[in-house]
């Protein structure tokens, strides 16, 4: 996974894409939103600041954590 800054030269394939956030999100505006590259990467961003950092991960990286989060395996976080 990388980090990609708000000034750097990567942050040209995150312009123009799609973002998304869950229709789970609460309406205050604290959600985290995905987006899918034209290289098959997915970046992830703080929808508060939408012009900040993103982190860019490999589709298998985020593939796995979706399944984890299916299965519950975060939901101790919440406790």
């Amino acid at each position: 996974m990388d980090l990609v800054p708000p000034d750097s030269a990567s942050n040209a394939a995150l312009s123009g894409v799609t973002w998304r956030k869950s229709q789970h999100s609460n309406p205050s505006g604290n959600c985290v939103e995905i987006a899918g590259l034209p290289d098959g990467t997915v970046a992830i961003r703080n929808s508060r600041h939408p012009s900040g950092p993103a982190l860019v991960c490999a589709p298998a990286d985020f593939s796995a954590f979706l399944a984890g989060a299916r299965d519950g395996e975060f939901d101790s976080l919440l406790d």
